[in-house]
């Protein structure tokens, strides 16, 4: 593979946004998740997730340490993402 073709833009059918646009580069974190984002989410789509998320740690002053709140910002990433969550009430 040239340097090129590894560094080329590809793109993938955005589920939040129904159309084609530049992906990822890579799996935002390991695992099925990450796997599921970086074939089905833009890189437009997973920019905004991370504003939210952001807001939703500061707003709700969550400790990432803290199971419960991994759990409530995996909930609101797949409503944000995957099921219309432009709808999503920020914190």
């Amino acid at each position: 593979m040239s340097y090129a073709e590894t560094f080329k833009q590809r793109n993938v059918f955005c589920l939040k946004y129904k159309k084609e646009m530049p992906a990822l580069f890579e799996a935002p974190f390991p695992g099925e998740a990450g796997e599921k984002i970086l074939e089905n989410i833009s890189a437009q789509a997973w920019s905004e997730w991370l504003e939210m998320q952001t807001m939703f740690i500061n707003e709700n002053q969550l400790n990432m340490m803290d199971p419960k709140a991994r759990e409530f910002l995996a909930e609101r990433r797949e409503e944000f993402l995957f099921k219309g969550g432009e709808k999503l009430d920020p914190p």
